[in-house]
């Protein structure tokens, strides 16, 4: 069975930075496309960023444009997410997800899904 388990989550100020952990077991990880989706409360989950299995070619929501950046260690079985300029909007649970099927990344048919990291931004 594939495990993700996502870190890195906190509470940081306006303008801050994190960067989250998503590792993943199993030994097919270059298998899958990687994504990462964020839910605030109250709110539907929604897409932030994914990555391709082999090219690697990323994918992001325009609010994540700019200040964020998804990539993979396929050595690692890890993908990260580094986050910029850290805005209070951006406060949400942030879950990451792993899929072998062809859907589309930004869509949230994934086949596996971590418990997700709680990111917090103050003003």
């Amino acid at each position: 069975q594939v495990q993700l388990v996502e870190s890195g989550g906190g509470l940081v100020q306006a303008g801050g930075s994190l960067r989250l952990s998503c590792a993943v077991s199993g030994r097919t990880f270059s298998s899958y496309d990687m994504g990462w989706f964020r839910q605030a409360p109250g709110k539907e989950r929604e897409f932030v960023a994914a990555i391709t299995r082999n090219v690697g070619t990323t994918y992001y929501a325009d609010s994540a444009k700019g200040r964020f950046t998804i990539s993979r260690d396929n050595a690692r079985n890890t993908v990260y997410l580094q986050m910029n300029s850290l805005k209070p909007e951006d406060t949400a649970v942030y879950y990451c997800a792993a899929k072998w099927r062809l859907t589309a990344v930004f869509s949230r048919e994934y086949d596996y899904w971590g418990q997700g990291t709680q990111v917090t931004v103050s003003s």
